[in-house]
């Protein structure tokens, strides 16, 4: 028999077991579906983060309090950076361009008969050039507002939506923490997939929210949550990690363990895309189990087969059939149920990748490289599983198959 002929008996023979055929595929199609889809996640994870970061600039480092020690073993962050430190940053370090420091909280933002609980940023006119961010309506903060304590605030896009329904905020009134703040901007609306929500956090002068609202002062300044940096250019990053940390370890006078730490963005990127990188592997090792049940499936529904067709193999072996055509047959059977199966898997698993971007805020990405791995390992498992069934099939002796028929 050529090919053509064996292909479609293997056909005809798998439909007219439908439901054992479907059963068989099921494993199969969760395997492969599994698979895409947990690359796919990973992969659009990995790239979200990696364009949010880029988002923020290149050339991005952020000082932050405490060291890694410190931070793990506190529940309160440390407090040992201050507004002097910011401002000793930016005019003595020279492959520094910007400088923002900033006090994070959450307070409570109420306008009339509506409030919501969010983050709240104390920081400088510097901000919006170090993170990149932008200004879609009124004004962001200014020099002035600092030097005179201004009780102004600037909000996210999304909470004007939520406090505000849409109407033009600008000049109105509201109150943190029951202290009265004029509302002077509204921020353009960003992505955020690691921080806090940018577009639910509200903005106001660092000394205001000092000397208003947190009243937290150390005998060496106005305490900061962190002071963000951004160097001349990529270039300088290193430098620029280097002479802060010498000035700060002055101003300080450490002699032993630094109190504070500086993470460059690129760092931090890497770092993410590594962990990142890890889950999806783990997850794919998870999905891929489901691949080796469906092969045992398929072993078993042939083993079955072959019990079944036993007449059927000893007749075919009486006209002439030799051992390599009955291996080639159940061979191919059960080829067939696996690339099938891996098949109706993909269209699944892409399916799945593109209904999670559409209806979750959650990247998603469909990878040929993850499609094409995935039907040639699955095509991989149902040869491999199919090759003892099909042996067991090709040594069957023809007298015997005949009289146990």
């Amino acid at each position: 028999m050529n090919i053509a002929e064996i292909i479609k008996i293997a056909v005809s023979t798998l439909l007219a077991n439908k439901l054992r055929s479907n059963l068989t595929m099921l494993g199969m199609i969760i395997g492969n579906a599994s698979v895409i889809a947990m690359i796919g996640v990973g992969q659009g994870t990995q790239k979200s983060a990696t364009k949010e970061f880029e988002s923020l600039g290149p050339n991005m480092l952020f000082v932050i309090p405490g060291s890694s020690q410190t931070r793990n073993t506190n529940f309160d962050n440390p407090r040992t950076l201050v507004l002097e430190d910011a401002k000793a940053i930016a005019a003595q370090v020279p492959s520094v361009k910007k400088v923002a420091p900033q006090i994070n909280s959450r307070k409570l933002l109420t306008y009339r008969n509506k409030n919501s609980k969010n983050q709240v940023i104390g920081t400088t006119p510097a901000f919006l050039s170090v993170k990149s961010v932008n200004v879609a309506k009124g004004r962001f903060i200014t020099d002035i507002d600092l030097k005179r304590n201004n009780q102004v605030v600037v909000l996210g896009a999304k909470l004007v939506k939520k406090i505000f329904n849409n109407q033009d905020p600008i000049g109105k009134q509201v109150r943190i923490e029951n202290v009265s703040f004029q509302v002077v901007g509204v921020m353009a609306s960003k992505g955020s997939l690691l921080e806090p929500n940018q577009n639910e956090t509200f903005y106001m002068p660092l000394t205001t929210m000092s000397n208003r609202l947190i009243g937290r002062t150390s005998p060496y300044g106005v305490e900061v949550s962190l002071i963000a940096v951004s160097a001349k250019n990529e270039d300088s990053i290193r430098a620029a990690q280097f002479q802060i940390g010498n000035l700060l370890r002055l101003r300080h006078k450490i002699t032993g363990e630094d109190d504070f730490s500086i993470q460059a963005q690129k760092d931090i990127l890497q770092t993410v895309n590594t962990i990142a990188g890890s889950l999806t592997i783990m997850l794919v090792a998870i999905a891929g189990i489901s691949l080796l049940v469906g092969g045992i499936g398929i072993m078993n529904t042939m083993l079955v087969s072959v019990t079944e067709r036993t007449q059927e193999i000893g007749l075919r072996k009486a006209i002439g059939a030799t051992q390599q055509d009955i291996l080639f047959q159940f061979t191919v059977e059960a080829v067939l149920l696996s690339v099938a199966g891996s098949l109706l898997g993909t269209a699944l698993g892409v399916s799945s990748i593109l209904l999670v971007g559409r209806l979750t805020p959650l990247a998603t990405f469909v990878s040929p490289v993850a499609i094409v791995l995935a039907v040639s390992v699955s095509g991989g498992i149902g040869l491999f599983f199919g090759v003892t069934p099909a042996r067991r099939a090709a040594q069957l002796d023809p007298i015997v198959a005949l009289r146990s028929a």
